[in-house]
């Protein structure tokens, strides 16, 4: 998922306006309600989050509302594409076995859909960096002709069309009619609830029951902290910087880092990820490239190739640039990266689409559509 920062920023003067628009929908109830807020509560073996609750209050109507947009279908240009069409909760909110997802009209994206997991960390997100604040995220997806294709404008001419969500809304803000700001922060409600912190290793660096590693899962965390430091460090599992890992010589098709930045010295970087939940989320790289885990360790250890951009900590003194791992490296990394699943999260029904999911059928979305108003 990408956008340029122009039309990113152009997106962003619409957070003032709060524009209203109406049409029609169907109603979004859900009951959820009575349980608690996920991701409340921080882990202790997490660093201070970047996004604090007291910016944007946590509450459960505004968590199930968050829920229900991100589920619904209708946000997108012709009804066919939600923010959980593309990321699925079973493989912690990313598109696992799709190199590419498929947005609005069968279009095929460009880069690879990335795991939605301890946003509240991100300092800025999407593969380069193109949002710098969980709230503005969505807005990259929504506007993308590959992906859902759609104005913010005309979402929220569909929102205030539906009287459940004009009734839900309200009693959150006390106003009406619903706007940009509502919406947004609304949103970021769901996904800022997104905390993986239950997995085996977890248990582990808490002294928690459930927490034992075996003989070569704690020589895979050794390689790890010797070899895939900096970049997938702490217990975040990344730094949040931009690298060139050495897979092309030249990237004109996707200039990564560039794409934002404009400088040449940013070619060929992307956002490092989080290893958390990794063994769910294949294929890998920002162009979904290798299928496998051990495809990547192979990459590391003998395929990666030169370019100007290559980042330094790959450099080896008089060789080729690389991350040596011997076989049993290999084999007791990956077992390590196995503890970094947490089933909890994959499989929390808080998280999982409203029933019945909110869908509205293609026939029912073009009715409207020729009454979409773009600002």
């Amino acid at each position: 998922m990408w956008y340029s920062r122009r039309k990113l920023g152009y997106w962003l003067l619409s957070l003032a306006s709060g524009l209203v628009l109406a049409c029609t929908a169907r109603n979004v109830e859900t009951s959820w309600f009575g349980q608690s807020v996920p991701g409340t509560e921080l882990p202790s073996n997490f660093p201070p989050p970047v996004y604090a609750l007291d910016q944007n209050s946590a509450s459960s109507e505004a968590f199930a509302l968050g829920r229900a947009l991100f589920y619904d279908a209708r946000l997108s240009r012709t009804g066919e594409v939600s923010c959980g069409s593309c990321h699925k909760q079973a493989t912690a909110f990313s598109d696992a076995g799709q190199r590419y997802s498929r947005g609005v009209l069968g279009h095929l994206g460009t880069r690879n859909t990335p795991g939605l997991q301890n946003l509240r960390w991100r300092k800025e997100l999407l593969w380069d960096g193109g949002a710098n604040h969980i709230e503005t995220m969505p807005l990259a997806p929504l506007a993308n002709h590959l992906e859902m294709g759609e104005t913010l404008a005309n979402v929220l001419h569909k929102l205030n069309a539906n009287p459940d969500y004009q009734r839900r809304f309200a009693k959150l803000y006390g106003r009406q009619p619903i706007d940009s700001y509502q919406f947004l922060r609304v949103l970021a409600q769901f996904t800022a609830s997104l905390t993986s912190a239950n997995s085996r290793y977890d248990h582990f660096r808490r002294h928690e029951a459930g927490g034992m590693l075996s003989k070569s899962e704690l020589r895979g965390l050794s390689v790890l902290r010797r070899n895939c430091t900096p970049c997938h460090a702490g217990d975040t599992f990344t730094d949040e910087s931009y690298r060139n890992n050495g897979l092309d010589r030249a990237f004109p098709l996707d200039s990564g880092r560039a794409h934002i930045t404009g400088r040449r010295s940013d070619v060929g970087r992307f956002k490092v990820p989080s290893l958390r939940n990794v063994a769910v989320t294949a294929p890998y790289m920002h162009d979904g490239r290798f299928q496998t885990l051990e495809q990547v360790l192979n990459h590391y250890d003998q395929g990666i190739v030169t370019s100007p951009t290559l980042d330094p900590i790959f450099q080896q003194p008089n060789r080729r640039p690389q991350i040596p791992l011997s076989p049993q490296e290999k084999t007791d990394l990956l077992a390590f990266l196995n503890t970094l699943t947490d089933e909890s999260f994959l499989h929390d029904k808080r998280l999982a689409a409203p029933v019945p999911a909110i869908e509205t059928p293609p026939s029912v979305t073009s009715a409207f559509a020729h009454k979409s108003v773009s600002y």
